[in-house]
C-alpha cells in the first residue's frame, strides 16, 4: 500500500501586522499612477527612487506579508543573515554601518529606517494579496484584484503602471524533493523557509539536506544547540572565507570620514574586487578553485578529505558562492559539534537517512535546505483584453520588460553581484522611462522585437552554460526568453550592465508607444 509523503512542517509564527485602519468598502477602484507589488528589498528601494525621481506621481505597494522585509521577514530559521555584503546588498542612497554579513534583523532595521526617514509607509498596503491583473487596451491601465487577508475583502486597484518587486519564489512553501520512505520517519521534517516555532534542538540529531548558504548558514547556527548536526550534500559547493569585517570601513571611520562616503568608497572598492574574482572564475578557474579550497584547508587541516566534501566537480560560479564569515561552518566541523556526509539518499527509515552507499545517518529532525519553488510573477493570473498571459512566450527587454506586455517593468537581481544592484538600475531606467512617456505625452509603453531582430536566436532566461542552480533550472521553461543582444537579455553581468542600461536608447524602436 502506498503511503503519503510526510508533510513538511511549516512555521506556526506569522509576522505580526503593524497597525493600521481598517479599510472602508470600497465603493469602486483606486487609482494611481504606479503600483508596485511587494515591500521588500526591491519594493522599498523603488518606491525610494519613485519619490526621490518622479515627485508627485501617485502610487501603492501591496504587500502579502503583515510587515514589510520579503525574505528577510518569511525567512526565520536560525543563523538567517546575508550571503553578499550590505555595502552592495545595501541600497546606493543608504549607507551602510554594520557588519558586511548582516543578519536579518539588521536587514530589517536598514530597510525599516529607509521607510520612516522616506515616508513610505502610507503608501504600503499590508496583507493584500494579489490575485490577478487585467490590462485594458481602451482604458490604457491595469486593474488589479487584491484580497485583503484581514476582512477577507476583495479591493480593486488600477494603475497606469506595474512595477514588479515581488521576487522569483514562492514565499508560502520552499521546495522538498519527494524521497521514497517520508512518512515512516518518525521525527519532524522541517523547511528552513517555514521554520517551526516551537522546534526544540536540544539534545537532538539533525541532519540539514543540502549545502548551499542556507545549509551553510544553519548548520553553524545550530551546532551548539543540538547534540549533534550531519550537512547531508549529494555534490560540494564552493564556499568563500573571511572576517566578518572591512579593514578600509574601520580604517576610514577612525579618520571620522563621513559614513555617505565611507559607503560609497568600500561598495566601488568591492565592486572592483568582485569583479576580478568573477572574471578569474571564467579565465583562470584551476588556480580559483585551489584558492577557494586552500581556504577550506586553513580551518580542517590536512587529514580532512577536501577532494571528496569540499571540491565541486563545475568550475567557481557556475552556482552561487556563499561567503561563510570566519569560517563557522568549518570550525563547528573542526570541533566536532557537526559533519558532512557527501552521499545520496536511497530512502528515508523511521530513524533517519539510508544512503545509497549502505549507511544510515540517525536523525531525529531532518531539515530539508533544498531551495526554492519557482513562480513567474508572483504567481499572478495576468491577462491583456481577456487573453491570459504566458511569461514563456515572451522575450525579456533588458531582463526588465516583456514583448507584448505594456506599461509593467519587473526587479530581477544579480546572483554574482548582490540583488540590490539591480534594483537600483532598474528604478532609474523605470523612472527616465515614465518621465519620458510624460514628456512624450503617451500612456503606452510596449517591447517589441525590431525588423532587426527578426533572425536573432531565442535562447533560455539564463545561459546554464555560465550558471546553472537546480533552483533555477526546475523552473526554466515556465520563464521569459531571452535573445542575445543587449537590448533583449539580463546578462547578469552587472559590471557590463551599470554601463549599457542607463544608457539605454528609449527611442531604438525597441519600445512601442501609443496615446
Amino acid at each position: 500500500m502506498n503511503q503519503q509523503p510526510k508533510r513538511i512542517e511549516k512555521a506556526s509564527n506569522a509576522p505580526k501586522a503593524k497597525p493600521r485602519p481598517s479599510p472602508a468598502a470600497q465603493n469602486g477602484p483606486e487609482h494611481f499612477d504606479v503600483l508596485i507589488v511587494g515591500a521588500g528589498i526591491s519594493g522599498i528601494g523603488s518606491a525610494y527612487h519613485l519619490l526621490q525621481q518622479c515627485p508627485g506621481t501617485s502610487f501603492v505597494i501591496l504587500e502579502t506579508q503583515a510587515d514589510y522585509g520579503g525574505t528577510w521577514r518569511t525567512h526565520r530559521y536560525p543563523g538567517i543573515r546575508s550571503d553578499s555584503d550590505l555595502y552592495t546588498f545595501g541600497y546606493r542612497f543608504k549607507p551602510w554601518t554594520g557588519p558586511p554579513i548582516a543578519t536579518a534583523e539588521e536587514i530589517l532595521s536598514y530597510m525599516g529606517e529607509v521607510i520612516d526617514e522616506n515616508d513610505i509607509a502610507r503608501h504600503i498596503r499590508y496583507r493584500h494579496k494579489i490575485s490577478d491583473a487585467s490590462w485594458s487596451s481602451h482604458d490604457k491601465r491595469w486593474t488589479v484584484t487584491a484580497h485583503d487577508l484581514d476582512t477577507g475583502e476583495a479591493r480593486t486597484f488600477t494603475a497606469g503602471f506595474l512595477w514588479m518587486c515581488q521576487g522569483y519564489y514562492n514565499h508560502d512553501q520552499g521546495y522538498t524533493p519527494e524521497w521514497p520512505g517520508m512518512a515512516d520517519f518518525k521525527g519532524r521534517i522541517v523547511h528552513p523557509q517555514t521554520w517551526p516555532e516551537d522546534l526544540s534542538l536540544a539534545d537532538k540529531e539533525v541532519v540539514v539536506i543540502g549545502s548551499g548558504a542556507t545549509a551553510a548558514t544553519l548548520v553553524p547556527a545550530i551546532a551548539d544547540k543540538c547534540k549533534h548536526v550531519t550537512m547531508l550534500q549529494r555534490s560540494p559547493t564552493f564556499f568563500r572565507t573571511g572576517r566578518n569585517a572591512i579593514d578600509l570601513a574601520d580604517e576610514l571611520r577612525r579618520l571620522e570620514v563621513d559614513e555617505a562616503w565611507i559607503h560609497e568608497i568600500v561598495r566601488r572598492k568591492i565592486l572592483y574586487e568582485q569583479w576580478v574574482f568573477t572574471h578569474r572564475c571564467t579565465s583562470e578557474p584551476e588556480v580559483v578553485t585551489k584558492e577557494l579550497l586552500s581556504a577550506v584547508k586553513h580551518y580542517l587541516g590536512e587529514d580532512f578529505d577536501i577532494a571528496k566534501h569540499f571540491t565541486p566537480h563545475y568550475r567557481p560560479w557556475r552556482q552561487r558562492i556563499a561567503f561563510i564569515p570566519d569560517g563557522d561552518l568549518f570550525q563547528g566541523i573542526k570541533q566536532g559539534k557537526a559533519s558532512v556526509v557527501t552521499d545520496e539518499i536511497e530512502r528515508f527509515t523511521e530513524t533517519g537517512i539510508r544512503l545509497k552507499s549502505g549507511k544510515d545517518l540517525k536523525a531525529d529532525i531532518i531539515v530539508t535546505a533544498t531551495g526554492f519553488n519557482l513562480n513567474v510573477m508572483g504567481d499572478i493570473a495576468f491577462d491583456l483584453d481577456g487573453k491570459p498571459v504566458d511569461f514563456s512566450e515572451t522575450v525579456t527587454y533588458r531582463g526588465l520588460m516583456f514583448t507584448g506586455v505594456p506599461n509593467m517593468a519587473w526587479v530581477f537581481g544579480y546572483f554574482r553581484a548582490s540583488w540590490t544592484l539591480r534594483t537600483d538600475m532598474v528604478a532609474d531606467l523605470v523612472c527616465r522611462l515614465l518621465k519620458h512617456m510624460k514628456e512624450k505625452g503617451v500612456s503606452q509603453v510596449v517591447p517589441q522585437l525590431r525588423p532587426q531582430d527578426s533572425n536573432m536566436p531565442i535562447l533560455p532566461w539564463i545561459d546554464t552554460e555560465n550558471f546553472n542552480p537546480g533552483y533555477l533550472l526546475r523552473g526554466m521553461h515556465l520563464w521569459p526568453k531571452r535573445g542575445d543582444k543587449p537590448e533583449w537579455q539580463h546578462s547578469q553581468d552587472y559590471w557590463t550592465e551599470k554601463n549599457q542600461v542607463p544608457c539605454a536608447d528609449l527611442e531604438d524602436g525597441c519600445l512601442v508607444y501609443a496615446k
